[in-house]
């Protein structure tokens, strides 16, 4: 999946870059569109997540300042992600439920982002690509959300209660399981673990129309937390987590 994700980067690069050249080759003389102010929402994909690994909303606003003579914008964002670990593989209990043997938790990521947008190259008109360079950090707010599964207690009944795997232990926890339990039980049980990120991305915006928007951000993400993040039980866990990522972003300028 994740050689998939990379080479689906490069391709999208390789093509952008030879429309890009064309456009600008026989519309060099042309004016070039400049707005003062981007919003926009985005699904995300990253190399720590599965196909949807969460979604975005960024805006983006023309500052007074130039730098190296492009046009440059204050960059706001906020994001709610879904990270895996690389060991996580859904599967089927003998039960005959699907789930994901040795997790612990789910971990989820807000990340508010402040930041700057440089406009390295502007469309011309209703036409051509525009390109912009992004750099920003912020804050990463951990949730530690406990995987719930079901199990068979006395009288028949069944519980839902977190995994709690102890890899020196004779004990085995998935003892009487018969299922998962939903994805909402155990938001009362999360922990909050707080961090940092940074980020670098390049933003291609491919809209046709002036005011409607359509991108595809490619970049890459770095964020640390403040501990370990317990997602599987029998796998090294860490709190330093890197990553690629391609955001599909819709929304409106003026």
């Amino acid at each position: 999946m994740i050689r998939v994700k990379i080479l689906l980067s490069i391709c999208i690069l390789v093509i952008l870059s030879t429309d890009i050249y064309a456009q600008r080759k026989t519309k060099s003389e042309d004016s070039e569109e400049v707005y003062k102010s981007f919003t926009s929402f985005g699904l995300t994909t990253n190399t720590n997540s599965g196909i949807l690994g969460g979604a975005v909303f960024r805006k983006s606003n023309l500052m007074s300042s130039t730098l190296f003579g492009k046009n440059q914008y204050r960059y706001l964002a906020v994001e709610l992600v879904n990270v895996k670990h690389p060991k996580e593989q859904a599967q089927s209990f003998n039960t005959g439920a699907r789930f994901t043997f040795g997790k612990e938790n789910y971990l989820f990521v807000l990340r508010p982002e402040y930041g700057r947008e440089l406009a390295l190259f502007n469309r011309h008109d209703d036409e051509g690509i525009s390109i912009s360079a992004i750099g920003a950090f912020g804050p990463s707010i951990g949730f530690e959300k406990p995987y719930m599964i079901q199990k068979q207690i006395s009288g028949g009944r069944v519980q839902t209660v977190p995994v709690k795997i102890d890899p020196n232990s004779t004990v085995d926890p998935y003892e009487n399981f018969v299922g998962v339990g939903s994805f909402f039980s155990g938001f009362g049980q999360s922990k909050v673990v707080p961090g940092v990120h940074v980020k670098a991305a390049l933003s291609f915006e491919l809209s046709a129309f002036r005011e409607n928007v359509t991108g595809v951000e490619i970049g890459f993400l770095a964020e640390g937390f403040t501990r370990k993040i317990e997602i599987m039980g029998y796998a090294e866990n860490k709190s330093i987590y890197t990553s690629g990522y391609i955001t599909l972003y819709f929304g409106s300028k003026k």
